[in-house]
């Protein structure tokens, strides 16, 4: 998939809610992403951790791999890992349309963004909840997508950190109309409306989506929360 195409589906004019691949049952991971296609998901996301960028391990390139025949959703990686510059080029073989790194990890992620964007994906700048923004600012015209982490990276499963939604607020204030702004941790009914108000358009959900009976209904409630929060917001201004 091409980056206009991809950037064409995560568009700002619509919320877009991206199942995260951490939460679901690794021993039927390919029925897994038949339902998710069944549901109607447009993006599958992935945390890619090391064990050494962040305390835990998931899955690889070989994953993305053996699923990419699979599926037309596109493959969002979520690179939490040290070195990304070293493993960059496995991930755009294995068929990734989105790749964010760290800001963490490249403190000057310049080179890195720009052969992302060389190679017709989405590049995308993640940063976590203690880090400043002033740190992103100089490679926001760089970046296609930004992800704030609302929770510490590495485990699934936790609590929402409100703080967030100021740090959204502020990135929609300061980035390019254009920029998809994504959040990552915690991200549910209770919490969706919150941050498309304040200019999140793709939302990360695990335990949201994977702890439900039915992936369908849950997405599609999202979404509408998404929408009816961000429509709500619009009529104020």
């Amino acid at each position: 998939m091409s980056r206009l195409s991809t950037l064409e589906k995560l568009s700002t004019s619509s919320p877009v809610i991206a199942p995260s691949m951490l939460k679901c049952n690794f021993s039927r991971l390919s029925d897994e992403v038949a339902a998710l296609d069944a549901a109607g998901s447009k993006v599958l996301h992935w945390d890619v951790m090391d064990g050494h960028f962040v305390p835990n391990l998931s899955y690889g390139p070989m994953v993305f791999a053996g699923l990419r025949e699979q599926t037309d959703q596109i493959f969002d990686a979520h690179l939490m890992i040290s070195n990304p510059q070293d493993y960059l080029d496995t991930y755009l073989e294995a068929g990734c349309d989105c790749i964010t790194i760290h800001i963490e990890a490249v403190p000057d992620p310049t080179e890195l963004l720009t052969k992302i964007r060389s190679t017709n994906r989405v590049a995308g700048l993640s940063l976590n909840p203690g880090t400043n923004l002033e740190a992103i600012e100089p490679f926001l015209s760089l970046c296609d997508l930004v992800l704030v982490m609302s929770v510490e990276p590495g485990f699934g499963g936790q609590a929402f950190k409100p703080e967030a939604v100021r740090r959204i607020s502020r990135l929609r204030e300061i980035a390019s109309p254009e920029t998809i702004i994504s959040v990552d941790g915690g991200i549910g009914p209770e919490t969706i409306g919150d941050c498309s108000a304040a200019g999140a358009n793709l939302f990360v959900a695990g335990s949201a989506i994977f702890n439900t009976d039915n992936y369908s209904e849950a997405i599609a409630q999202m979404r509408s929360l998404a929408e009816d929060c961000r429509i709500s917001e619009s009529s104020q201004e």
